[in-house]
């Protein structure tokens, strides 16, 4: 449901749109609705969204904004990451109130993972 001033959707870029959905599809579990041969769309992921073809990608070290997803097992969230040809560039780190990791997905976006479970 649409909601008045809130994050509705979210569109990040990718260097290789098959490779990105690829990921997400076997990592997560999202399905995609493609929108001709450069953007493709995700839904029920906690926020929309899509991700559209392009040279650059997101990552903290150019001042992009990180997305985080939450696990309840950090350890087999990293499996399947890694397993799926995700690239972990931050091991497991703690902080005031868990731990989390970040790595990048095949299309060169850099997201992390967190945890509040031990």
């Amino acid at each position: 449901m649409n909601k008045h001033e809130k994050i509705n959707y979210i569109e990040l870029p990718t260097k290789d749109l098959p490779l990105t959905k690829a990921f997400f599809s076997q990592v997560f579990a999202w399905s995609f609705q493609d929108f001709g041969q450069e953007y493709t769309a995700f839904s029920d992921q906690g926020i929309d969204g899509g991700f559209f073809k392009a040279d650059m990608c997101s990552s903290t070290k150019n001042g992009a904004a990180l997305i985080i997803f939450y696990s309840q097992d950090i350890a087999a969230t990293q499996g399947k990451i890694e397993k799926a040809g995700g690239v972990i560039v931050k091991p497991v780190f703690s902080f005031p109130g868990g731990r989390r990791f970040h790595f990048t997905e095949p299309g060169g976006n850099e997201f992390a993972v967190w945890s509040d479970v031990e």
